[in-house]
């Protein structure tokens, strides 16, 4: 060890470099007492971990010095009668902030109690928007004009990039002098991005050599990407999904100690009014919160809780008593790929029983989806009810105090 840490004092070894002269195990032991030497810092809990790293130094994560590890707590049991999800399920989540677990475990027992949370995913397409740039508004339209009327001819050289992915359609932007082109494309099993990523490429070289536009830039940011945005609340991006259950005026009081109209109230002044005079993109209480508890411990990638964030819920009376939904129009997520291999992750993912690819392709992915959504609405639901119940801050104290 003393030799390597020398060259990398020295300048004759980059720290990138290590994993081309030493096993991966070894590699991060070198970089990580370099960097504790160079920082007097003790990383040795970071260097503590269970996960194997010759997959995760080739595919997830550069200059690996070790891992980090958020506490996994269960919720659950959760029936739901998705179309791919069917059963009860234990969630697995990861976080920090306490009470969350125990909230969703509450809305958990509320939304089993009733007989199960109804799922259905609505869309799956994800996207990328190259945009071009033209030389006036004429050839513009031009550009965009062509794109819609030669989907055939980009459909076979997006295809031919990938024996998975299949190409769905497009829409396109013109705004002066640049062209955005939003493909959408059914990423099966894989959240996607590396593969439509590959086949827009191909998409874009063919677009500017038929029109003579040129390629600014391969996102064009009307895709949208891990921002918040009004495109993908209205057309959705990847797994687009909604799930509700039916409560009676009696099993909303049993669970959240409030009446019905209470819960109601609150969704409609909080979620819907409060979020309409904010300018959010996003009609919940908390969505975020249960997303990426599960985005974290099944190897998603964390950033793109921003587009579930989107989610829209809703709280009114039915003949049953209380019809409660939720719809997140953008849940971008997947089963092979990215995280998903990583050990700890890949339990994660087959305690769900949606590990690696489903059988249709797709039909894991679209498994994972609909436990989401019915897990995002326990969430909601629990949260709600606190609020109207006036629970919020004695949960926070008895579970939450930092």
């Amino acid at each position: 060890m003393e030799d390597y840490l020398g060259k990398l004092k020295s300048g004759d070894l980059k720290l990138h470099a290590l994993e081309q002269v030493l096993a991966p195990d070894e590699a991060i032991q070198v970089r990580r007492r370099f960097i504790e030497e160079l920082t007097g810092s003790s990383l040795q809990k970071v260097g503590s971990y269970t996960i194997a790293m010759d997959r995760v130094v080739k595919r997830n994560c550069e200059n690996v010095v070790g891992a980090v590890q958020v506490p996994v707590g269960i919720a659950g049991p959760l029936l739901v009668h998705g179309e791919y999800a069917q059963g009860s399920f234990y969630l697995p989540l990861a976080t920090t902030e306490g009470a969350l677990v125990a909230s969703v475990n509450r809305g958990c027992r509320a939304i089993t109690n009733a007989g199960g949370a109804t799922v259905r995913v609505l869309k799956d397409a994800m996207t990328r928007a190259p945009v071009f740039s033209t030389r006036d508004v004429a050839h513009a339209r031009d550009v965009a004009a062509w794109a819609d009327a030669h989907q055939d001819a980009i459909r076979g050289v997006a295809e031919a990039t990938t024996s998975h992915g299949r190409f769905l359609g497009l829409s396109t932007a013109v705004v002066g002098t640049s062209v955005f082109v939003r493909l959408e494309f059914d990423t099966k099993d894989a959240m996607g991005m590396n593969m439509v990523t590959i086949a827009s490429q191909k998409v874009a070289e063919l677009i500017a050599t038929s029109t003579g536009a040129r390629v600014v830039a391969l996102s064009g940011n009307f895709c949208t990407d891990k921002k918040p945005a009004a495109v993908n609340l209205i057309r959705g991006r990847g797994r687009s999904v909604s799930a509700g259950v039916a409560l009676t005026e009696a099993q909303v009081r049993e669970t959240f100690k409030a009446p019905g109209a209470a819960l109601a109230d609150v969704c409609y002044r909080k979620n819907l009014v409060g979020s309409a005079i904010a300018g959010s993109l996003g009609f919940n209480a908390h969505a975020a919160n249960v997303i990426a508890a599960l985005f974290i411990a099944c190897g998603q990638d964390p950033a793109h809780v921003v587009e579930g964030s989107s989610c829209i819920t809703t709280i009114e009376p039915s003949s049953e008593g209380w019809y409660c939904a939720v719809t997140l129009p953008a849940l971008p997520v997947g089963t092979v790929g990215g995280g998903t291999g990583v050990d700890t992750q890949a339990e994660c993912l087959s305690l769900l029983g949606v590990a690696g690819g489903g059988d249709p392709p797709g039909a894991h992915a679209r498994k994972f989806a609909e436990i989401i959504a019915a897990a995002v609405l326990a969430g909601e639901l629990s949260l709600i009810g606190a609020f109207a119940a006036q629970h919020l801050a004695q949960a926070h104290q008895d579970l939450g105090r930092g």
